[in-house]
C-alpha cells in the first residue's frame, strides 16, 4: 500500500478512535461523577440525540458542497470542541463541569455526522483506478480498528489524567487525522466531486422527496420499523453499560474497558462470518433479530457479571449484523438517483430510538439499577418484531 494511501487511512482511524474515546468516556465520568444510572441515560440522549437529528442536514450538504472540504472542516471543528470542553472543565466544577464534557460530546457528534457524509459521497473517488470494493474494506478496517482501541486508550489514558486531560487527547487525535488528510489531499491528483449548485433550491425539495419515498415505496416503512426496535435495545445498553457493570455489578473501570473491547472484536468476527455466509431471503434479519433480543433479555436479568457481559456481548456483536441485513434491504429499494437524500432521513428514523432509550433511563433507572428499563424496552423491541411480522403474513394473505 502506498504512502498516500496509508495517509488516508491513517486519518480514518484516528478520526474513528478519537470519536469513540469520547463515547467511551461521556458514560463513564458522568456515572463515576453522580453515581446514577438515571444522569447517564440523560447524558447519552443529549449525546447521541444531536448525532441523529443531523443526519438529513449533513446528507443535502455533502451533496451541495465538496465533501473534502466538508471532511476536513467537520475534523477541525471537533477538535475546537474538545478543546473549548477542556477549558471549561477546568474553569467549572461539579455538574457545570459534567454538563461541559456532554455538550462538547454533543457537538462533535453532529460534527462526525458530517463527516460521515461527507466521506460517503468521497470515498469512490479517493483512489482512481483501484476497485471500491476494496477501498470499502480497507475503509472499514480502519474504522473497526478505531472502535477496538477506543476503550483501551480511553481507559488508559483516564488513569493517568483528569477526564479533562484525555478530552485533550481526543483534541489531539482530530487534529493529527486531518494532518494526515492534508497530506494526502496533497499527493491527490484525480478528480474530487465538487457539489452540484443548489442555487434557488429550498431545503425541503430534497427532504419532500425522502419523506415521499418513505411513505410510497413498499417495504421500506417495516424496515424502518424494525431498525427503530433494534436501537431501542441497542441505546439502553450503551446508556447503561458503564452504570451496571461498575455501579450494579462491582466491576471495575477497566472491566469495563475490556468489555467495549470485547465488543467492538466481536464484531469485526461477526461482520467476517456474515461475509463468508450464504444467506437466504431474511434469515440474515430474523437471526439478528432473535440474537439481540436474548442479548437484551440476558442483560435485563443479569445477577452476575459474566451472564452480563454475555448479554452485552450479544448486543453489541449481532447490531451490525442486523445493520447489513438493513442497508442490503435499503439498497434494493431506494431508487439509486435519490439514495443519499433518503438515506438521511432513514438513518435518523432509524436511529430516534437511541437517545429514546437513553431518555427513558434518565426518568426511569434507580440508582446504578436499570434492570426494569432495559426490560421495559427489550420488550419494545419484541413487541415491534411480532407487529411487523402480523402485517407481513396479513399482506401476504390479502
Amino acid at each position: 500500500m502506498r504512502a498516500h494511501h496509508l495517509s488516508f487511512y491513517s486519518s480514518l482511524l484516528l478520526s474513528r478512535l478519537a470519536d469513540q474515546v469520547l463515547l467511551f468516556l461521556v458514560p463513564l465520568v458522568v456515572y463515576q461523577q453522580t453515581g446514577s444510572a438515571s444522569w447517564t441515560g440523560i447524558a447519552f440522549f443529549i449525546e447521541t440525540l444531536t448525532r441523529f437529528v443531523a443526519f438529513p442536514v449533513c446528507g443535502v450538504l455533502s451533496d451541495r458542497h465538496p465533501p473534502l472540504r466538508l471532511l476536513r472542516q467537520s475534523q477541525a471543528l471537533r477538535a475546537l470542541s474538545c478543546v473549548a470542553g477542556l477549558a471549561a472543565g477546568y474553569a467549572l466544577s461539579g455538574q457545570a463541569a459534567l454538563g461541559a464534557l456532554v455538550l462538547a460530546s454533543a457537538a462533535c457528534g453532529v460534527f462526525t455526522t458530517q463527516g460521515v457524509m461527507a466521506r460517503e459521497v468521497l470515498l469512490p473517488h479517493i483512489f482512481p483506478g483501484e476497485r471500491f470494493e476494496r477501498v470499502l474494506a480497507h475503509a472499514q478496517i480502519a474504522d473497526q480498528l478505531g472502535m477496538v482501541a477506543g476503550p483501551v486508550v480511553a481507559a488508559a489514558a483516564l488513569a493517568i489524567w483528569p477526564w479533562q486531560g484525555v478530552l485533550g487527547c481526543s483534541a489531539l487525535m482530530f487534529v493529527l487525522a486531518d494532518a494526515a488528510l492534508a497530506w494526502w489531499q496533497r499527493q491527490h491528483t484525480g478528480a474530487l466531486p465538487q457539489g452540484r449548485s443548489a442555487v434557488g433550491e429550498s431545503w425541503w425539495v430534497p427532504l419532500r422527496t425522502a419523506l415521499a419515498h418513505i411513505a410510497r415505496l413498499p417495504g421500506l416503512k417495516p424496515l424502518i420499523a424494525l431498525a427503530a426496535g433494534v436501537n431501542l435495545v441497542v441505546g439502553v445498553t450503551q446508556a447503561t453499560a458503564a452504570a451496571m457493570l461498575t455501579g450494579l455489578l462491582g466491576q471495575s473501570a477497566a472491566a469495563y474497558a475490556q468489555l467495549q473491547t470485547a465488543g467492538a472484536v466481536l464484531t469485526v468476527l461477526v461482520l467476517a462470518w456474515v461475509a463468508r455466509a450464504h444467506w437466504r431471503g431474511h434469515a440474515l434479519g430474523v437471526w439478528s433479530y432473535a440474537l439481540l433480543l436474548v442479548g437484551g433479555l440476558m442483560t435485563a436479568w443479569a445477577a452476575h457479571p459474566a451472564v452480563y457481559a454475555l448479554g452485552f456481548l450479544l448486543v453489541i456483536g449481532f447490531d451490525k449484523m442486523f445493520s447489513i441485513y438493513i442497508r442490503a434491504a435499503r439498497q434494493r429499494i431506494i431508487p439509486a438517483q435519490d439514495f443519499g437524500k433518503t438515506s438521511g432521513v432513514v438513518v435518523l428514523l432509524n436511529n430516534l430510538t437511541q437517545p429514546l432509550a437513553g431518555l427513558a433511563v434518565g426518568l426511569g433507572a434507580q440508582g446504578a439499577d436499570a434492570r426494569g428499563v432495559i426490560a421495559v424496552l427489550v420488550v419494545g423491541m419484541g413487541v415491534i418484531g411480532v407487529a411487523v411480522l402480523v402485517l407481513a403474513a396479513t399482506e401476504q394473505h390479502t
